[in-house]
């Protein structure tokens, strides 16, 4: 049996992507000719060193003694009795360095652009976990490094903000459409675009043109490996579903890959349904999306009546995306995964509810794949088991949250 300690940082080989970077239908690279030049620099480079020794030596020693991984699981035994029915774990990602699993892409990709010689990295955040994430291990490898963060983001996220600036970031407000991630998006591709010679684009979430899924799929599906480990360690047996909140899609993708062989686990991503159905309302791309290219990649994309990029909502600022990673659109079509969505008002329940039963603060994205797993336990038998990917911690999310009880917005859950 593999123990934790087996754990390589890089993933078993399964599921990968062709040589165009399509998952089945979904992925590729939709762009013009001289960002394909500057892609294949980034291909060439990731699959020289995806199996390099040095490199997954070099990327192990920095997960272990500065993301602190490997992260446990914990039994939520005072939710999962208050609920009735399954066992309820939480992988917790929360207990990284910095509060969340972005810093384990971020120290995958900084090393792979230290190897090709950049001096500067930009990067897009929406909550600014990624944006944090990026500031560090930018400052942690001597580089200079550039966030673009969508201006209505930088208001609901100030704290983010200002720990980039203390890391040395210069953060930078997207200030066009909504004002949130999609916006940093574009900003950040722009100005990678700019200046190609010295500057890396360190893309946070497991969306845009190939080889970006890629790498972030493996980056992250570290995740994925410690939870099997360690469920078959702690209970002896997987879990029946495994449940993770969707937006980009990186954390799920991440506590996914290792799973998808397991036919006999659920894969369960969770969507920001927001304040209704209507276009605006939500962010549940995978719910009522359709199959598009955003971002110089093909998925499900949520269009308005005109065609054109729908606006977004959700209570998370890390959740509020029209489009989703290309291989959560395969495993979609091919049905090995499920994706569903719950309210803004739901997540903010669960957000509550973890904090009062376990003493544990989710982050807001987190707390939607709480929300779910609280909805499907009480129809579980006592012997099954859900796992939760607890992507990230909640304090960033607090003064938000404060303000939105004091203004009578959000009522506090018995």
């Amino acid at each position: 049996m593999k123990t934790i300690s087996d754990c390589s940082p890089m993933p078993t080989r399964h599921n990968d992507p062709d040589t165009q970077g399509f998952f089945g239908d979904f992925g590729g690279q939709y762009i013009p000719d001289a960002v394909k030049d500057m892609l294949n620099e980034i291909t060439e480079a990731y699959m020289r060193y995806r199996d390099d020794p040095q490199f997954q030596a070099e990327l192990a020693y920095y997960f272990a003694n500065y993301s602190g991984r490997p992260t446990p699981i914990f039994r939520c035994d005072n939710l999962s009795a208050r609920l009735g029915g399954a066992r309820i774990y939480l992988k917790r990602e929360d207990l990284n360095h910095l509060g969340a699993h972005k810093v384990t892409n971020t120290l995958g990709q900084i090393l792979l652009a230290k190897r090709m010689g950049k001096k500067r990295v930009v990067a897009e955040t929406g909550a600014g976990q990624h944006g944090v994430a990026t500031a560090a291990t930018a400052a942690l490898m001597g580089m200079s490094c550039t966030v673009f963060m969508g201006e209505e983001d930088m208001e609901r996220q100030k704290l983010n903000v200002f720990r980039m600036r203390m890391m040395g970031a210069e953060v930078k407000p997207a200030l066009s459409g909504q004002r949130t991630l999609k916006e940093a998006v574009d900003e950040a591709i722009g100005a990678w675009i700019a200046d190609k010679g010295d500057t890396y684009y360190l893309l946070g979430s497991a969306v845009g043109p190939h080889p970006y899924p890629l790498m972030v799929r493996d980056f992250q599906s570290i995740i994925g490996r410690e939870a099997r480990a360690q469920m078959l360690d702690t209970e002896k047996k997987l879990p029946d579903a495994v449940v993770a909140c969707v937006g980009g899609g990186s954390n799920a993708i991440g506590i996914f890959h290792e799973f998808v062989p397991d036919t006999s686990v659920r894969l369960i991503g969770v969507e920001p349904g927001g304040r209704g159905v209507k276009l605006g309302e939500h962010a549940a791309t995978m719910c009522h999306g359709s199959v598009g290219v955003l971002h110089g990649f093909k998925s499900y994309v949520l269009f308005d009546h005109d065609g054109e990029i729908a606006p977004v909502h959700s209570i998370s600022a890390g959740l509020d995306y029209p489009g989703v990673g290309p291989e959560h659109s395969y495993l979609k079509d091919t049905k090995r995964a499920e994706y569903v969505s719950v309210t803004d008002k739901e997540a903010v329940d669960a957000f509550f509810i973890l904090s009062r039963t376990e003493g544990i603060i989710p982050a807001l994205e987190s707390a939607h794949a709480v929300a779910y797993a609280m909805k499907i336990a009480p129809g579980m038998s006592k012997d099954q088991i859900i796992l939760v990917s607890l992507s990230g911690r909640g304090d960033k999310d607090v003064a938000q949250i404060q303000e939105m009880v004091y203004n009578g917005f959000v009522t506090v859950p018995e």
